[in-house]
């Protein structure tokens, strides 16, 4: 017998994408005081045709307004409860039966995140076992679609340049052999946040515009028989060779986050700037692998939806695609 849940969820398995079959999704943070209601967000995604949706934690009044949408949905706990799920099955089962269950039937839920950006840090070490608590939970309750990952910061790797020099720390090593075989046995992504601006921004005497952006005509880095005409492929692939390197090669990766920000830091924020690396990304990731992994289309969610003003920075408050009024940033969707 099929499981109520499996058998709802199966029905919903071709929204997985965008209309025209793009694996795009866009994030949604709530870190702002003047934010639209989660139903009208929800259907601004549903006007958009955004059929992917990430939020960072599990807020009963968005999960409300997803019921029936037909968004796929990546959501995770908040990055202090990972360690209770690491001890405690207990624990992974209240969250999920809190979180998840209630919703299982009018929601597709995609990936669970464990983890947002801990690797590395001191609450690294407790994701493989929260991964595992967690998937034990979900099979519990009949939810097998949904599957259990972790989010990575480019920071996770202690080399990545050239890409084929990627490496996980020597102090994670061990985590992430753990999670890959995790990964592995799910047949699913490793979720990666990915941002060119931060390294072009950063370091602009060293890096293009024109290689951050997607605009260069001739390859910047040679790396072997690998060819990258822009950043984010180079950063993608670094942690391929990453994986590679534990002996996980066959676990792919996902971008979690990608985007470029409208202001706070003229002349590398701005609107053109935004607009041409965020079009760039979606014609590129849509339509091309990395030279690493050519026949792969990888999954990805821009950041973010809304401008959020009570984020840290000015730069920080500007990654969105539209003013909490709903209005556009500039044309896109």
């Amino acid at each position: 017998m099929v499981p109520k849940f499996v058998s709802t969820l199966l029905l919903l398995t071709p929204l997985l994408s965008l209309a025209d079959g793009r694996d795009i999704g866009v994030c949604y943070g709530l870190n702002g005081d003047n934010l639209p209601s989660p139903n009208e967000v929800i259907n601004l995604y549903k006007r958009c045709q955004i059929d992917n949706i990430r939020i960072y934690q599990p807020y009963p009044e968005v999960l409300e307004a997803l019921r029936g949408s037909g968004i796929s949905v990546t959501i995770g706990p908040r990055n202090e409860d990972i360690a209770s799920f690491a001890t405690s099955q207990d624990a992974a089962n209240d969250w999920v039966n809190t979180n998840i269950v209630p919703y299982a039937d009018d929601i597709l839920f995609r990936w669970i995140t464990i983890g947002n950006e801990v690797i590395p840090g001191p609450l690294g070490s407790n994701v493989p076992a929260a991964m595992n608590n967690i998937r034990n939970a979900l099979d519990s309750a009949g939810i097998t679609l949904a599957k259990v990952t972790t989010v990575l910061p480019g920071t996770a790797l202690a080399a990545s340049y050239p890409p084929s020099a990627g490496a996980f720390g020597s102090d994670i090593t061990e985590t992430m052999t753990g999670i890959a075989a995790i990964l592995a046995q799910q047949d699913t992504a490793l979720l990666i946040n990915v941002y060119p601006y931060f390294a072009y921004s950063s370091d602009p005497s060293h890096i293009s515009a024109q290689y951050a952006m997607f605009t260069s005509t001739a390859p910047v880095v040679i790396d072997g028989s690998f060819q990258y005409f822009n950043l984010f492929d180079a950063m993608v692939d670094a942690f391929n060779a990453a994986l590679e390197k534990i002996n996980f090669g066959n676990v792919k990766v996902a971008v979690a986050e990608t985007g470029w920000p409208t202001a706070g830091n003229e002349p590398y924020t701005s609107v053109a700037n935004a607009q041409t690396y965020n079009r760039n990304l979606l014609n590129h990731v849509t339509q091309n692998g990395t030279p690493r992994r050519p026949d792969y289309i990888m999954p990805a969610f821009f950041f973010e939806m809304f401008n959020e003003d009570l984020k840290g920075n000015v730069v920080e408050q500007n990654f969105g695609f539209f003013y909490p009024n709903m209005q556009p940033v500039y044309p896109f969707w």
